[in-house]
């Protein structure tokens, strides 16, 4: 597909939306299995601790070993997004997420399934930072807020076959098989890709940004304002509505592995139609100006006092609990194309990326942490159920700060002017 990324998104074109669909298209295939894989260890738990006797560590480790992959790669992605442009680069990194799917499906010890994993999250590093880079460069502030809503929508979409469906396939193709099923798949997300994402132009780095860049990005003030929520709250979000839900349901409510696999279908589905409306009201909101960072400043508070309750109730407190705490969180998710928006299309690739970095080496410290922390709760003599509540609890303080730093350096800052 040769032509000109402009017309994807020229109002005198005679098919603008058609050109932007297909692109969305393209991209979302590849990162609806990109989501399904990063959560699929929650449903997969009870399976993995029962063939390999694995414990509350090993599970973060294993299930974190993803985004650490996935946050090891944020840097260079965003260098190689820039100058070679979003297309290639997926393409390239995706054959490397079909090696680690590979890898997973045939290994046979925590070790190797790790090493796997660290493959699998290098490889689909890009599925969501690709396409909101061609986004920042083709489309116009209001469709991007759509578009950015749309993918995590997506997302959403794979995270939710990653619960029942998942469920249901392993007694008749088991662990192993889903996974080269999944093999295939993002051979056909490859091919879509190619086929339907305009090709890249290779940039030089701009002499204006000094050639790399990441210095002023990370030092930009509202990188800094937005950057402990990142890794608290939206981290802690993926972490929970990825992994720790699950294990909240079995271990602390007392449901069975398929009850709480139906229970993730619910959260999942809950987070589809919050980031469907997001992607809905985000342009009206923001013609009305509301801003990102104001909606930010007003939603979380919601949040901050959901997670205390959840931690009270204890086994009274199930899916539809954690679901509407991470309704309440995706508000957080705004966050990302405001940051896009914030710097020149030359370096939306590092901007983009580095926030990432910040959001998913929050992912891997937290799925880890809360894992270790239960451990030692129960080491210190304490019910499984109450390490998971003291756990949670401080995981809340956490948030609670990271909410206090984004209030306080947005002193007499205009939240609505992004």
């Amino acid at each position: 597909m040769t032509a000109p990324a402009t017309a994807i998104d020229d109002p005198a074109s005679s098919a603008p939306w058609r050109g932007a669909a297909l692109v969305f298209i393209g991209f979302a295939f590849a990162y609806f299995f990109s989501a399904l894989l990063r959560a699929v260890t929650a449903t997969l738990a009870p399976t993995f601790s029962a063939e390999l006797g694995l414990g509350a560590a090993d599970l973060g480790l294993l299930a974190g070993a993803y985004f650490f992959g996935f946050a090891a790669m944020q840097l260079p992605l965003g260098r190689a997004l820039d100058h070679f442009g979003p297309r290639r680069v997926l393409l390239v990194l995706l054959a490397l997420a079909v090696l680690g799917c590979g890898a997973f499906a045939m290994a046979t010890s925590l070790a190797g399934l790790i090493v796997a994993r660290l493959l699998m999250g290098a490889g689909l590093a890009a599925c969501l930072m690709a396409p909101l880079t061609c986004y920042r460069r083709l489309f116009s502030p209001l469709a991007q807020l759509r578009a950015n809503s749309w993918m995590l929508m997506t997302g959403s979409l794979g995270m939710l076959a990653s619960t029942l469906p998942v469920q249901w396939l392993l007694p008749q193709v088991g662990w192993r098989g889903l996974f080269w099923g999944v093999v295939a798949m993002l051979v056909v997300a490859a091919a879509l890709i190619h086929r339907l994402v305009p090709r890249d132009s290779v940039t030089m780095p701009d002499p204006a940004t000094g050639g790399a860049g990441y210095r002023q990005i990370v030092l930009h003030p509202l990188f800094v304002r937005l950057a402990p929520l990142a890794f608290v709250v939206y981290g802690g979000l993926i972490a929970i509505q990825a992994l720790w839900a699950g294990p909240w349901m079995t271990r602390v409510a007392g449901w069975s592995a398929a009850e709480a696999a139906g229970g993730l279908f619910v959260i999942n589905l809950s987070m589809l139609f919050a980031f469907m409306a997001w992607g809905a009201l985000m342009p009206r909101l923001a013609h009305h100006g509301f801003g990102a960072l104001q909606l930010i400043a007003w939603g979380l508070p919601l949040c901050l006092g959901l997670l205390p309750l959840i931690v009270v109730l204890g086994g009274a407190a199930v899916a539809w609990h954690w679901a509407l705490w991470c309704v309440a969180c995706s508000v957080v998710s705004l966050s990302q194309p405001a940051v896009g928006q914030a710097f020149p299309p030359a370096l939306a690739g590092r901007a983009l990326s580095a926030f990432n970095l910040v959001i998913f080496s929050g992912v891997f410290c937290l799925q880890w942490g809360i894992g270790l922390l239960i451990d030692a709760g129960k080491a210190w003599g304490l019910s499984e159920a109450t390490a998971f509540q003291a756990t949670f609890g401080v995981y809340g303080l956490a948030c609670v700060a990271a909410y206090g730093w984004f209030m306080w350096r947005g002193r007499g800052a205009a939240d609505n002017a992004r």
